[in-house]
């Protein structure tokens, strides 16, 4: 049997200076004995599976909602493929892939239902009552929310994944560190994540923006990025095929992470870091596209922005969200006794509001549905 001595002995021989290696870890907030053959951030990779809460990500939003189509992304699917592109990246730059993978699996556990609708609509709600943001939900999941183990609240997660998880920053979303180590940037494996998590959802939502016929290729026409990919793989531009999409998108991720890769090495070691410390220490990201593919993507963005997220198939099923989750949240707040009893146990503790927005931040797409039509529909069954 190979051991977490053993492990942590590889690890130390495969990884980058600039990798942090799971036997310097901070360590946990509880007391709790490691593993015998796993690393620490293979154990965390583990807990964070086996929550309920990411559990509940195959039913909720990333671009649309779970009953619109079989083969759209969720949130889960979309974590998956963060996870897969982040190890990738990792791998090649010799960063740690266990830390990686367990920041990525978590990045998104906090997020509500509906997607960004439903975090915007949460997060008005909350305005007087410290607001929402799923980065702090997530992290809230780990460390306080889920009730797995006897002996202490939440994961008990290393220092590492729960600052990776804070620290995580993309277009869309903001980081607030206050409470770990602020003055540094997230380590490399952090923004590993970070970077995994932008290029997941620019890749997956072109694919599924083209499946579902709300962005065709003629569409697409004239952007730089697209006619690069449709260059590299020979293609015509006439009759998009299945298969034909599967080619592009691939070709897509394969020219995005090779450049992350390259751009990145280069980065480091330009800045002559020497350790995983050093990488926190620098006064820039060291991950991320060159210039020349940051210009490309930049109007695919754009593009996506304009045509798939502002498209008024997409418009309408956010304001469709919006008052769902505005109308269940005022009605649990007039009368918390409909409440689980569960959470009105936590109405104490933690507040009014603060429990109500919890127990819809964990609800599925189809459950705060099915709870709409509960509260509001006369001849549904409470």
């Amino acid at each position: 049997m190979i051991n977490r001595e053993q492990l942590e002995a590889q690890e130390d021989q495969l990884l980058a200076p600039w990798g942090a290696r799971s036997r310097d870890s901070k360590g946990r907030q509880y007391p709790d004995d490691e593993p015998q053959y796993r690393t620490r951030f293979q154990r965390d990779r583990d807990r964070i599976i086996h929550t309920t809460a990411f559990r509940r990500l195959e039913y909720k939003t990333q671009v649309f909602i779970n009953f619109e189509g079989d083969y759209f992304r969720t949130r889960l699917t979309h974590t998956l493929e963060v996870a897969q592109i982040g190890r990738t990246i990792a791998r090649a730059l010799g960063a740690n892939e266990d830390l990686v993978e367990a920041i990525c699996l978590a990045h998104d556990l906090g997020h509500a239902a509906f997607g960004h609708s439903g975090e915007h609509t949460l997060n008005a709600l909350m305005k007087e009552h410290g607001g929402f943001d799923h980065n702090r939900q997530s992290l809230r999941i780990v460390t306080e929310l889920e009730q797995r183990y006897p002996d202490f609240p939440g994961l008990n997660l290393t220092w590492e994944v729960r600052e990776g998880m804070v620290k995580h920053e993309t277009e869309y979303d903001v980081s607030d560190a206050s409470a770990y180590d602020p003055e540094l940037r997230g380590n490399l494996e952090a923004q590993i994540a970070n970077v995994a998590d932008e290029l997941a959802y620019t890749t997956h939502d072109l694919d599924d923006g083209l499946r579902s016929g709300m962005i065709t290729p003629a569409g697409l026409a004239g952007l730089q990025m697209w006619q690069l990919v449709l260059e590299s793989i020979g293609w015509d531009g006439q009759d998009m095929t299945d298969l034909t999409r599967h080619r592009l998108i691939r070709r897509l991720v394969g020219l995005l992470v090779s450049d992350v890769v390259a751009a990145t090495q280069a980065r480091i070691e330009a800045s002559g870091a020497a350790s995983a410390l050093d990488i926190q220490k620098l006064p820039h990201n060291v991950i991320g596209y060159s210039d020349e593919m940051q210009a490309r993507n930049r109007p695919l963005k754009d593009f996506l922005y304009k045509n798939m997220y502002r498209h008024p198939r997409v418009v309408r099923m956010a304001v469709k969200a919006r008052n769902v989750l505005t109308s269940i949240f005022h009605a649990y707040v007039d009368e918390p006794s409909m409440l689980p009893y569960e959470y009105q146990a936590y109405v104490e503790p933690r507040g009014l509001e603060r429990t109500v927005c919890d127990y819809l931040a964990g609800m599925t797409d189809r459950y705060a549905i099915q709870e709409y039509e509960k509260l509001f529909d006369p001849q549904s069954l409470p």
